[in-house]
Parts: structure tokens; sequence; C-alpha cells
């Protein structure tokens, strides 16, 4: 919920053929406030189309700072309208209950692409979730393609943001396993602003500080998540600060920064073959405390995006745009091994710029 993320890609749906500029765009506090609150109020949706009170407010505003970023961005890059085909629109998600086959991502494609004079493609993991999927993780598809520059598989590309995520792209013909490993920077950002009035714990000074308590930890992997087979996937809230409450704060904030580094290490339990390089993506890999954790778990190469040429902030908006074009040729998105989805499936709704409706 921290904002907009908007990158720009050159693709054929198969190979990325340019990464383009990629900028991010704040939402203000009173925005985030607005998010929290539809956030609240999603807990008790049993229809995806339901827009109770402040989801509808959350959802026109959404939209709007979604318009208002791809104007800036555009005005950023020096590009126009007439430079893009295709816009992949995530949305914010509210409300994440794959085993009800249940899915809502606020965002009102037709209204966006009627704004920016563009086409859009939005809504990809309904598709996934109504035939038994669990709509998440969407990204595999797009670390595969960019596996390509590393000079060795099998590779792990593990995306850190409020839940982390993991994609295996194995040696052979890069077969793909994915799922949710575990909390992410949700838990350690939660504890910063308890404890520090603040965000983030930067770089992860505070956890730095204090003294990992090993049986917190050990019930925190104690957790009946880990023992569920993959692929599998989590919400925000699944799980708490409960665990950590009795701590001090550093010694909280380091309890949580190892079972965060932990949990995702501890998921090559799961992969066909263990990774040669883990290229960790996504706001987590700022935080050097949780960076040299991961490598220490890890005790093979643990590099940031940037290592194999990628922007680390821009990969998840990057896979959208991806996954955009992939919608529109009708190729998967995901597969029995990223989400569970019997069969490789691809997904989402195609607003034209007059706000016309195409299911793809």
């Amino acid at each position: 919920m921290d904002g907009i993320d908007v990158a720009s890609v050159r693709t054929d749906g198969e190979q990325v053929l340019e990464h383009g500029e990629a900028r991010s765009y704040p939402y203000e506090p009173v925005e985030r406030e607005l998010l929290g609150q539809a956030m609240a109020e999603a807990a008790g949706l049993s229809n995806r189309d339901e827009r109770p009170g402040k989801l509808a407010s959350a959802e026109q505003m959404i939209t709007e700072r979604h318009a208002e970023a791809i104007d800036r961005f555009m005005q950023d890059i020096g590009a126009s309208g007439s430079d893009v085909d295709i816009i992949g629109f995530h949305g914010q998600t509210v409300f994440h209950q794959p085993e009800r086959r249940l899915t809502v991502q606020i965002g009102d494609g037709a209204a966006l692409a009627k704004r920016c004079g563009i086409p859009v493609v939005c809504d990809m993991r309904a598709a996934d979730v109504a035939t038994g999927g669990q709509g998440a993780p969407l990204a595999p598809v797009y670390h595969r393609a960019i596996a390509s520059r590393l000079p060795e598989l099998p590779a792990a590309f593990v995306n850190i943001g409020g839940v982390a995520n993991v994609t295996s792209v194995g040696a052979a013909d890069g077969d793909l396993l994915a799922f949710d490993t575990g909390p992410g920077n949700a838990l350690m950002d939660d504890w910063a602003m308890r404890h520090l009035n603040k965000p983030v714990d930067l770089d992860g000074a505070l956890a730095r500080s204090g003294t990992l308590n090993e049986q917190v930890l050990h019930d925190c992997l104690s957790h009946d998540y880990f023992d569920l087979p993959v692929p599998k996937s989590l919400d925000r809230s699944d799980f708490t600060l409960d665990p950590v409450a009795g701590l001090s704060p550093a010694d909280g904030a380091a309890t949580l920064a190892h079972f965060t580094a932990s949990s995702i290490i501890h998921a090559a339990a799961w992969f066909h073959e263990p990774p040669q390089t883990w290229v960790i993506c996504g706001g987590g890999r700022r935080n050097r405390y949780l960076m040299e954790l991961l490598a220490w778990y890890a005790e093979t190469p643990v590099v940031p995006a940037e290592a194999i040429g990628c922007n680390g902030d821009a990969i998840e908006a990057e896979a959208w745009a991806y996954m955009a074009v992939r919608s529109m040729k009708q190729l998967p998105l995901t597969y029995p091994t990223t989400t569970g989805v019997p069969e490789p499936s691809t997904g989402g709704i195609r607003f034209s710029a007059n706000g016309a409706r195409e299911q793809l």
C-alpha cells in the first residue's frame, strides 16, 4: 500500500526485448488510510463484485491515482499514449481467499482505459482462482523470461513485498515451481511502525541491534502454513505480531528479520533441485541486514536483482506489462506448479480505449 509502480517493457509475450524506464509514485497518508479501511471492510465480502462503502471510494481513488501515475510517467520519460500498446493493471488486492475461489483486486479497468486512451488488461488472477488455483504468485512466468541472463540454472527468484514469494526456475526447459514462502516486509514494517513510529526499519538497524529469540523463531516456523504442500499462497494478515509481542523492540525486530529470512531459504526444501543463485527482488532487498541474513541461511550466492541487470523495484510492474501481452495472445499466465491451477491457464479482461470489454 506504499504507492504505484509504473514500468515499461517491450515484449512479444515470450522474450523481454527491452527493459524501459520505471518510476514509483507514493500514496498520500490519507490514501493509505482509506486503503486500510477498505481492506478491513473487504473481510466481509462474499461476492467479488461487491463494492460497499469504503471499497467503492477506494476503488475510485485507486483508478484515478493510477491514471495520474501513467500521465506523470509519460511526461517523465517523454512518451505519449501512441507509444503504448497496452497497460497491464493490477489494482489493489483487498481480499484473497482462494479456498473460497474468491480474490478481489479493486480498480476500474474500463475507467482507466477511457481516462488514458490506451487499452487495459486487468483482473488477471480471477480465472486462475475460479478454476481452483491459488491466484498467486503470478510473476513466475516473467521470472522465467529474465532467468535467461543468468550464467547457470537452476535459480530462485524471491520477491520480498508484504508477503514473500519464490520462483524456482529449473535447469530443464525452465520448469517452474512457485509459492508464497511466508512473511516478507509486512511484520517487520508493522513492528517498526509500532516501536519507531516509522513505516520501515531502515537497513534493519533496529533488528541488527537486537538478539534473536530462538524459541520464538522456532514457534513462528511451526506455523501450519509451512507444512502445507506447494503451490500455496498467503494473505498479508495470515501472520501477526503476537509471537513477538513480549520481546523488546530490538529483539522483536531481530527475531522477525530472522523469521522472514529463514522461511524464505527453508522454502528450498520444496524445490526439485537446489538453486545456484538466489535473486532478490522487491523492497526487501534494500534491507541490508535482511540480505545478510538471507546469505547466511542460504550458504549460496544471494544477489539483488540489479546484479543480473534488472531493476528490483520494477520487476513486479514489468511482470504485469509482460503478462498483459501474454493475456492478449492467449498464452498461459499460470501453471499447475505455480498456482495449483489444473492446467496451464491464461486470463484477464481487456478494455479498449473506449471502455469496451473483452474476456480473455
